[in-house]
């Protein structure tokens, strides 16, 4: 237990954003899901800007790093792009 009023403070204030940071990793982690996952070639381009959209949203909270979230992105947008040239590979 915290001797000092204000470790007890950050004690709480810590387990608030804790909680925080953990619904939105959460929500990342299934939109990035979600874009891998995706078989749909008119689908992807769409779940990839959502899940983009949740990245930029978790780097400016602080949730996650700017360039880890850009990292992200940019792999997503890699994974989209090559399966929409699968199928202009194969008609050769």
């Amino acid at each position: 237990m915290p001797t000092h009023a204000s470790t007890a403070k950050r004690v709480r204030s810590d387990k608030k954003r804790r909680l925080r940071n953990r619904i939105w990793k959460s929500m990342v982690r299934s939109a990035e899901k979600k874009v891998r996952q995706t078989q749909d070639k008119e689908a992807a381009p769409e779940n990839l800007s959502k899940a983009a959209s949740l990245l930029d949203k978790a780097s400016s909270k602080g949730v996650m790093h700017r360039r880890t979230a850009s990292r992200h992105k940019s792999r997503l947008a890699k994974s989209v792009n090559a399966m929409e040239a699968k199928p202009a590979e194969k008609r050769k």
